[in-house]
């Protein structure tokens, strides 16, 4: 059989018109939305996407202020650079980039981030609002998952949904979105056994484990929709998800390729959210003003 690829491109494309078009708007009030990416390593590959969301801002007319500082920054040092761009009312959204510099703990760090200007649902506050449901912003790769599915008139509700990783940053967070959206959600994780035990009977099966090909063609039938969300770079630099795509290829009804698939989305809500996060606070500060 033949399986469909599900590019985000086009849909990223449209997000970031989006936000552009909300940056415009804030500008025509007198605002100026900007995003603050703290860096702390000497990776490249982290640099490169860095940079990327360094162009992709200034495309959406969205200052991006780059904080790096260094590779051996300290866990005080990061600290205080976090809450000083939380107390700076020019600064709308922050994001903290991994890795961080060893002994410095990310899950630490995080909760120096103001939740009004936390765009990527790293505070430990904002993973419990989207738990009990109160505005926040889940994490931009949990959402980009549900953007995909959106775009392509995927059902959820009702539909058998199993979910590979129980991580902070994707498997938990986009378990709740799910929820919501009236799926039946199974999280697997490493004491799990036999992945195909859940994944052979499920309508979605969404991989986000950080482990190169772990889900193969046999875990899965030919009604799957497959969303790889994993990024892992190979010794000679390519890109390769968590899927076997080519033995998932053939196998499963639709896959998400990588690259090109919830990344590209990923950074593109980002943006958007950085515009959200800019509009709420200047009403927020209208109303306290008015108060």
């Amino acid at each position: 059989m033949s399986t469909s690829l599900l590019s985000g491109k086009t849909l990223a494309k449209t997000i970031q018109q989006k936000a552009q078009d909300e940056a415009r708007g804030l500008e025509a009030d007198g605002l100026h939305p900007t995003l603050a990416v703290v860096v702390a390593t000497d990776d490249g590959s982290t640099h490169w996407y860095v940079r990327s969301i360094e162009r992709a801002a200034e495309r959406a007319g969205i200052s991006c202020r780059i904080v790096d500082l260094g590779h051996d920054a300290t866990g005080e040092v990061l600290a205080t650079a976090l809450k000083d761009l939380s107390a700076d009312p020019s600064v709308n959204g922050i994001i903290l980039q991994t890795p961080l510099p060893p002994g410095v703990e990310a899950d630490v760090l995080v909760g120096h981030i103001d939740p009004e200007k936390d765009i990527d649902g790293a505070n430990p506050l904002s993973l419990g609002r989207l738990a009990v449901g109160q505005p926040s912003f889940a994490p931009a790769t949990a959402r980009a998952v549900i953007e995909i599915l959106d775009h392509f008139d995927i059902p959820l509700a009702g539909r058998n949904v199993v979910v590979i990783g129980r991580s902070a940053v994707v498997g938990k967070p986009l378990s709740l979105l799910l929820l919501e959206r009236d799926a039946a959600i199974t999280v697997c994780h490493s004491k799990s056994g036999p992945l195909e035990k859940y994944t052979k009977t499920a309508d979605v099966v969404v991989v986000a484990a950080g482990r190169t090909g772990l889900l193969k063609g046999d875990h899965v039938s030919s009604a799957a929709v497959v969303i790889d969300v994993g990024t892992n770079v190979l010794p000679d630099g390519s890109l390769v998800g968590d899927v076997d795509a080519a033995s998932v290829r053939g196998v499963a009804a639709a896959l998400t390729p990588v690259p090109g698939g919830v990344g590209s989305v990923t950074t593109s809500l980002l943006l958007l959210h950085t515009t959200e996060a800019a509009r709420k606070q200047s009403r927020d500060l209208a109303l306290e003003a008015a108060g």
